[in-house]
Order: C-alpha cells, then structure tokens, then sequence
C-alpha cells in the first residue's frame, strides 16, 4: 500500500516541471511513512511513497527497475495471488538462481508487464493503481483494478500528462486550478463527485478496470479489461442451498488470500454481518485475530459495540472497542477537513478516520466488510426498490399517505422521524421511472434544489446538456425489472466514488492498510450470476449473506435496525459546530465576497437546518463546509 505520481513530458517547454517530482512525491507521505523515492530521466519522472505490508526490505523499495534497467514501476496496493503467478507464469525467473531479488509482489508485477503487457490484468487479484514506463519505447501503461479500490487521478494537455494518487500531489505539477461548476452541482446533490470526474476541469480519473498507455508523442488511450458481468444465463446455476454452499467457499478463500502479510494484521469488527463474517472466516487462520470497534458514548442510538462483542467473544478475538464520546469525534472533525484534497462529504468518513487512527496503533492491515451492501443488496434503498416493483396494498397506502409525510417532521436522528423520511421518499419514487427513482435515491437533494444555491452568475457555468450525458452514463445499466441492474450501478456509483473514496482516503490518511474480501473478483463475478431473489426479497435485503452464514454467527445480530457509521451531524450543526457554519464557512459576509453560493438559499438552508422539519439539510449543510474548506485552502 503506497502513493505513486508522476510526470511525462512530451514537449520541451514542459521538461522543467519534472523537477518538482520531489515535492509531489512527499504530498503523499502519508499513503507511505515507510520510505520514498523518485525516478526521472529527461522525459518522464515517477514518484513513490511506500507503506510496507509484504517483504518489507530495502531490496523491495520503488521505483523499481528490472535487471536491465530499461523497465521501471510504481506500484501502489496488494496482488494476492502474485506467488501462483511467478510460478505459472514467470517460471524461468522462479526457478533460476538469477530471479527474483524479492519476496514483493512489486517485482511480480514488474515481469509480468514486461513479459505480457496489459494482457496480464486479468489474472490480478488483489487492488491496485501503477504506472508501468518503458525507457526505450517511451511508453508509460497506467492501470488501476476491477473496482477503483485504489484512485488514480491525471491531468492530461498538449505538453504533459500527470498523474498522482490524490489531488494533493496532483496539484504539486501545478496543474491548472479551475471549478467545474457541472461536477460542483453534481456533488450538491450526491454529496461527493462522480467519477471518473473531478472538481477541476481538465482532471480525470483513470476508471476501475481499466488500462491507458501514454505515447512519447502525447497520444493517450484509455481501454478496458474487466467489466462486471450480469450473468443471467447463470441464474439457474445452483439452487438456493447449493449457492449457500459456493458463496461460504468462495468467501472463505478469499479472507483467507487477504490474511498473507509481513506486519501485523486484524480486522474490523462493526456488529454487522459483513465485519462479524469477515472476523469469523479470519479466526479459522490465525489463533487470535485482532478485532476493532468504534462505540458512540453519547449517542446510544448509534452505538452497536454489544453486538461486536457478541462476536468476538465467540471466536475468541483479542478484541479492542474504541469507546467516544462527541467531544472525542469533534476533536477528528478538522483532521478530516485537512486531509480532504477534492470535495468529499460522506460524514461517515469521520468516524471511519477515528477508527483508522486507533486501529493503527495495534496494527497495520485490517479487514473490512466493505462492498457486501453493494454486491448484495444491503441497505434500504434495496429493501424499498424491490417492494416498489411490488403491487401491494402496503404500497398503495404509503402513496396515499404522501401529503401527511410531507409536513411531518422529517430527519434521520430518531427512529420516528427516520420513518417519516423513509416514508415520504418511498411516496415521491413510486412517482418516477427506474432510472429517475434510483438518481433521486442516491441524491440527498434535487436538481433544481442543488442548482438554487449556486449564485445566479455561475448557474450559467453549469452545462446541464453534458450533466445529462453523464447521467445517462452513471445509470446506462438500469434498463429491465432485473434487480441485479440496481447493484451493478450501485457498483459503478456509489461504491466507486463514495464508499472506496472514504475508505481509502481516511485509511491512508493513517497510514493503514484496508482489505476487503467481499470485493474479491471471484466473488462479485460469483454474486452476478445469481438471481436478485437470491439477494433481497420482501423480508430480507442481503438474504443470502445472511443465510449462508447464519450458523457462524449470533443470533443477536439479525432482525435489528442497520444503522452504518453515521454520526449527529445535525445536533453538532445546532450546537457544538453552528459558529463554524454561522460566522465562518456559511457565514453572509464570507458568500458575498466568495461569489460562489447564492445568499438568500444558503440563510433559507440554514433556517431549515434549525426548524422542527430539518429533513436532510444537514447533509447538504456538511456537503457546503467540506466545499468551503477546501476551496479556502486552495483559492484563499
């Protein structure tokens, strides 16, 4: 697990930039305390910041060259299976006396390339971003893994292209810095930015499963090498029980690849069943896996470390609870603002950065049952998509119930006005086409309400003729009643630009590495073959995940609310934070001088934010100080 960035020049007007490879690489020192190194010649420059997790001598730092010099690398994640590799498919090097140098998956992937090229993509598993260069040709392959685990931001212009794992080193190449004010109302509404978009015009993200190879001469060719297959033709594969049987092999195998490490390892414990899954499978290879969970003191509503005991009791964990109290996730609230380089505003990230921030003072990899929601319908947007496809008469009266809802106070703090909301939304769905309700779902704010609080000058900015062109790209998957349509742009949306942008971001932010073995090839591909009523039905979302393993498991665990990693954003916005928003970020004097939001629709939010019917205002009141900090970090 590291930080890469690098610069390839293909005009001499450029060449001087490469000379700041040294100030972009240190921009990710925290991706990497372990060591850092540069490589440049008079074309291209790489910079590489290096957590160690496997062979963790110097012989295995990087960049890295080949034997001959003319090949080098920069890599940035984890091959699982690079040992099987070396063997089946670098035999001659694996068995001479003048092979390998290392036990790292680094030098692996090095020869792979070298032998093979982009053909060897597909037999990776593991997450990953690199940069591939070839002195003598003067190419430069970039490549980043099946599910965008791992970022990989670039600039691309007449005369250069930069790329670097975050913003930060990025903007080190001083690339230009100008808003897209498209992607600003996208974000308002989503509450993070779209990939492969950005924040700045010009800056792009490499997609998940796919490959770009830079000529000397400027040309750049972005080409896939994995996409997620809906296997339909499988659906009749494996019955119920069979399937049950499979999912649990397949899982287990791919916790089991995930323990191999060369520093300390544990996992994540949340109380869920994804993590309680995680820790079950992890206890079968070790003799006592170090488990972590967060507890929320304060707030009993939010606190599940009694169901993390639960399991890691029984299997005997050496098992950590990381008690807080508000102050305490106060304290971490700016630790996170500073660390954010583009617009980011999943408040769960604050919580997920504490977690980190303890967890690596135990250990340096953890396990997460990250993507299991994703792969297999588990949160209550899935619940209420499948029984809105329904006829029933439950539906017909929640529809009939929608002027009622709407003046009901509305927010996500208490089980009753979490029900009202869920109530009112379910209402306003029912209203729209497939594709529509699941933008609508995805979004804390409409588009007309996003666009609202953007000043009228810059409405102008906003290209709404692209912003439906990316739309109809973010959601080109939903065409049928097949549910597995949802969850595959659940894939491609959610769990690329939000989920693994937290998890990333706020687990490197302390320098620890996160594996998630829901996220194993094997296993989406696995999981895409299944029917959705394998998945989700009108009892249960995740249903599979939650019978296959239900013997491993308490059973304590199911049939209770899912409540996430969400903290009181909107009780520290009425107390604790409401000077920050007041008289700071959101403050009238700082918006008419800023020019950016319009006046009148940021008092109106905040007045709703301190009203009996707040609804989500919170949410996007968090979406404009993350916004607001980072545009005065990098515009003040």
């Amino acid at each position: 697990m590291c930080g890469i960035t690098g610069f390839f020049s293909f005009h001499p007007q450029s060449e001087s930039r490469l000379s700041k490879i040294t100030q972009s690489t240190d921009k990710l020192f925290l991706r990497g305390p372990d060591c850092g190194n540069v490589f440049s010649d008079n074309k291209v420059a790489l910079g590489h910041r290096r957590l160690s997790i496997i062979d963790t001598s110097n012989a295995a730092a990087q960049p890295m060259s080949d034997v001959s010099g003319r090949y080098v690398i920069v890599f940035n994640g984890e091959i699982f299976n690079y040992q099987r590799l070396a063997s089946e498919k670098l035999r001659e090097m694996s068995s001479s006396q003048g092979g390998f140098k290392t036990t790292s998956d680094t030098e692996v992937l090095l020869y792979l390339l070298i032998h093979y090229q982009e053909k060897c993509l597909p037999w990776l598993s593991g997450f990953f971003a690199f940069a591939f260069y070839d002195k003598q040709e003067q190419t430069l392959l970039l490549a980043r893994d099946r599910y965008g685990k791992k970022p990989l931001l670039y600039y691309n212009e007449d005369s250069y292209f930069a790329f670097a794992s975050e913003m930060k080193s990025l903007l080190a190449w001083d690339i230009p810095k100008d808003i897209d004010y498209t992607v600003l109302h996208q974000y308002l509404q989503l509450n993070y930015i779209p990939q492969p978009q950005s924040i700045l015009k010009g800056c792009s993200k490499l997609k998940p499963g796919h490959y770009g190879f830079i000529h000397a001469n400027g040309a750049f060719q972005e080409k896939p090498y994995y996409d997620i297959t809906i296997r339909r033709e499988a659906y009749q594969d494996y019955t119920y029980e069979k399937a049950k049987e499979v999912f649990i092999q397949k899982m287990d195998a791919a916790v089991q690849e995930r323990m191999i490490a060369d520093v300390p390892l544990g996992a994540f414990l949340s109380g869920g069943i994804d993590s309680s899954i995680i820790v079950a499978l992890a206890s079968r290879y070790t003799d006592q896996l170090n488990t972590f969970s967060i507890g929320y003191k304060d707030n009993a509503f939010f606190d599940e470390t009694s169901y993390a005991k639960l399991v890691a009791d029984k299997y005997k964990t050496n098992h950590t609870v990381f008690s807080l109290t508000n102050a305490d996730f106060l304290e971490h609230v700016y630790d996170v603002l500073d660390y954010i380089d583009e617009p980011f505003a999943d408040s769960s990230a604050i919580p997920v950065y504490i977690l980190c921030k303890h967890t690596r003072r135990h250990v340096t990899v953890a396990l997460s049952g990250d993507g299991g929601d994703e792969v297999f319908a588990g949160y209550n947007k899935h619940a209420a998509e499948w029984r809105i496809r329904q006829s029933s008469l439950a539906n017909t009266l929640v529809n009939m119930g929608q002027p009622l809802w709407k003046i009901l106070p509305k927010s996500r703090n208490h089980k009753l006005t979490n029900l009202f909301r869920q109530l009112h939304r379910f209402a306003e769905g029912s209203k729209l086409g497939l594709q529509e309700r699941y933008w609508r779902w995805a979004s804390f704010t409409s588009s007309q309400d996003a666009a609202s609080l953007i000043c009228t000058q810059l409405q102008q900015s906003i290209d709404y003729d692209n912003e439906i062109k990316w739309k109809q790209y973010f959601l080109r998957h939903i065409q049928s009643d097949d549910f597995n349509e949802v969850l595959k742009t659940d894939m491609n949306l959610v769990l690329l630009s939000d989920m693994l942008v937290k998890v990333d971001m706020m687990s490197m932010a302390n320098s620890l590495e996160v594996r998630s073995p829901f996220l194993d090839y094997k296993v989406v591909d696995f999981a895409f073959g299944l029917p959705a009523t394998y998945k989700v039905d009108n009892k249960f979302k995740k249903k599979i995940v939650q019978d296959a393993f239900r013997e491993m498991l308490p059973p304590a665990l199911y049939n209770r609310p899912k409540h996430g990693f969400e903290i009181p954003l909107l009780d520290w916005f009425k107390k604790e934070l409401w000077s920050l928003i007041d008289q700071d970020l959101l403050s009238d004097k700082f918006i008419k001088e800023q020019q950016i939001f319009d006046l009148a629709s940021i008092q109106a939010l905040k007045k709703k934010l301190c009203s009996a019917n707040p609804e989500d205002s919170h949410a996007t009141i968090w979406a404009l100080v993350v916004f607001q900090y980072w545009w005065k970090k990098y515009f003040c």
